[in-house]
């Protein structure tokens, strides 16, 4: 993006408040952590107080891997939680209904977490971007957040991964390189990441999408 995505303006809002602020109006969220990249945590803090005034517990630096931001996250989480929810701030429009579905499965399950499966043709390519196979997508899935994890499943997969100094990309691989299984929760709305500018607009066009369904 060429600058800190989380303040980017979304419709009035920085790209931040919209998901904390879903987080904070959630019945089932007791307390949030937010973890901030180096040299944003002033700025993200000031705009997760306000977006956020029920439930922000802590706010904490994160690590140079992602691996290393949650496990920082893990250390603020209060010790008698009994389920934790990982989530990527740059999906701005997450909702109630995304976050409650996927803590229902990990209630039941131990591990859940929201994705979408497949639909685009796949092609895996070599060094030089030419085609050298298609990937069959049949139970093939994106996965996005939140990650729903039974606390002390979470705790363990966690602390194993820092002991073997592996690095991982989402909690999910962490709770299976532990030996559990994830179920996967099927996002029913729109539930992208922002990475590109082009993301960005996506995103205000399907929030005013919504505003008007709403409205």
């Amino acid at each position: 993006m060429g600058f800190d995505k989380l303040t980017a303006d979304l419709e009035g809002r920085p790209i931040l408040a919209w998901s904390i602020s879903t987080f904070n109006a959630c019945a089932a969220i007791d307390a949030i952590v937010l973890v901030c990249a180096a040299g944003t945590r002033a700025e993200l803090e000031k705009i997760a107080r306000i977006a956020a005034p029920d439930k922000l517990r802590a706010v904490v630096d994160g690590g140079a891997h992602r691996h290393l931001s949650v496990a920082e996250g893990l250390g603020c989480v209060p010790p008698d939680a009994s389920m934790i929810a990982v989530h990527d701030a740059a999906r701005p429009l997450v909702n109630c209904d995304m976050v409650e579905r996927c803590l229902e499965s990990a209630r039941n399950s131990g591990a859940a977490a929201c994705a979408r499966p497949v639909t685009d043709t796949l092609k895996r390519a070599n060094n030089e971007g030419f085609i050298v196979e298609s990937v069959d997508r049949q139970n093939l899935w994106s996965l996005e957040t939140p990650q729903i994890f039974r606390a002390g499943l979470l705790r363990r997969a966690y602390a194993e991964v820092m002991a073997a100094g592996t690095p991982v990309t989402d909690e999910t691989s962490a709770v299976q390189a532990a030996g559990a299984p994830v179920a996967l929760v099927a996002t029913q709305e729109w539930n992208g990441k922002i990475t590109y500018p082009g993301d960005l607009e996506v995103a205000r066009l399907v929030a005013r999408g919504r505003a008007t369904f709403v409205s």
